[in-house]
């Protein structure tokens, strides 16, 4: 009974855990190995036979027949006396081997077979896990949400292995839902206290770059290639591309026929405003580029201390900083310039937007005086400071801060 029960623990891991057949043998081979030289002092003279598909196990112990009086070692040798009680024809130098049944080792030492078997197969399974996700890292893979905690989701992949998705790593307008499926790119693995630690990540860029892979034929094909990625998460992105065949318009085939391709990774990225442009090695080209949709009237480049003046058309700031200064921020870190946004002095009589000081100004501030009909800086150095506190729910100290901030703009 014993014996049956092992051996359908083996054929239950078989079916369970996806071991091969090969694989299966060496564990199997290696736990009874141990428990031989353990009981014998050596498992060299053992042959073990393993029928996995059958669930039939042998042990065959292979000793040398000696005279009575000649036995060095009981292990490897055998008396003729005993010899000839299993056999009469047996002569002294001949190879006796003898089945050892499972029962003979005692109920305690077959669960410890179990124990040790159980042991080595998950140390195993923990380190094909390791290894498979190891060469995984930079690709996309799509799971189920598990479980759902505040600093992290648990996801599991098609064959249940347990995937970590940290906040930190999630798009901040993510919200899932257990039984949700999830897309995410493998950024991290690693082994603690002897367990495979496999982190995703949808806020890298590697993240990106694989959507793009996945939806433009021209980059998975290598016809087009992405030269620079930088984005904030959930607000906006920027991506390089360029093609090293003329016939190839590598914006125009990463948007796709009225931005058909680049949608659904919008959509994947909870509607992160993705803009795609030329890589050049003019940095001049480049930072203009970058800085679209706003138009850029001139440009004044220090590369000993990578900068760049831009120069626009007021109505034009507002545009090249963006909501939050996103636009401007990943403009320069797509070009490796610091840049700095000037308004035209050719355009010094005209008004200027109070959107376009949202880098100077809080935009609470600017809710504030836009909710009196402020829209513009002339607005509002145009009435009196009494009348600005009266009008808001701003202090005085502010709104002195916000004019002197207005002023300085118009001298």
């Amino acid at each position: 009974m014993e014996q049956l029960n092992l051996v359908e623990t083996f054929s239950e891991f078989k079916e369970f855990k996806n071991i091969d057949r090969e694989t299966m043998m060496i564990i199997l081979e290696d736990v009874f190995k141990h428990m031989l030289t353990k009981q014998f002092g050596s498992a060299d003279n053992f042959d073990i036979i393993v029928n996995i598909d059958k669930g039939d196990l042998e042990i065959w112990r292979n000793r040398i027949i000696v005279e009575d009086d000649a036995v060095e070692d009981e292990n490897i040798q055998v008396p003729l006396s005993e010899a000839i009680k299993i056999e009469p024809d047996f002569e002294v130098g001949e190879e006796l081997s003898e089945e050892i049944k499972l029962m003979d080792f005692g109920r305690r030492e077959i669960l410890s077979i179990r124990q040790n078997l159980i042991s080595k197969i998950q140390e195993y399974e923990k380190n094909n896990i390791f290894l498979k996700y190891k060469e995984k890292i930079g690709e996309i893979i799509t799971g189920e949400v598990y479980q759902v905690w505040k600093k992290e989701i648990l996801v599991l992949d098609d064959e249940g292995i347990e995937l970590i998705l940290p906040k930190s790593e999630q798009i901040p307008s993510d919200f899932y839902r257990k039984g949700d499926t999830i897309r995410a790119v493998v950024s991290k693995v690693e082994m603690k206290s002897n367990t495979p630690f496999i982190i995703l990540s949808r806020t890298s860029e590697g993240f990106l770059e694989r959507l793009f892979e996945a939806e433009v034929p021209e980059v998975y094909d290598g016809l087009i290639s992405i030269r620079k990625i930088v984005r904030v998460p959930g607000e906006r992105a920027k991506i390089a591309v360029e093609s090293y065949d003329d016939r190839i318009d590598p914006v125009g085939a990463c948007v796709g026929m009225k931005g058909s391709r680049i949608h659904g990774i919008v959509r994947e990225l909870k509607n992160e405003n993705i803009d795609v442009i030329n890589f050049t090695n003019n940095p001049s080209l480049f930072i203009q580029r970058a800085l679209s949709p706003a138009k850029v009237s001139s440009i004044t480049i220090d590369e000993e201390n990578k900068k760049a003046d831009v120069f626009m058309k007021p109505d034009q700031v507002s545009l090249a900083i963006g909501k939050g200064g996103y636009n401007i921020k990943l403009a320069g870190k797509l070009s490796g310039y610091e840049i700095d946004v000037y308004r035209d002095t050719d355009f010094d009589n005209e008004d200027v937007d109070l959107l376009e000081f949202s880098d100077e100004i809080d935009q609470w501030i600017i809710d504030e005086l836009k909710a009196i009909g402020c829209d513009t800086a002339r607005s509002v150095l145009d009435l009196e400071v009494k009348e600005l506190v009266k009008r808001t729910d701003l202090e005085e100290e502010t709104i002195n801060e916000v004019i002197r901030i207005l002023t300085a703009e118009f001298e």
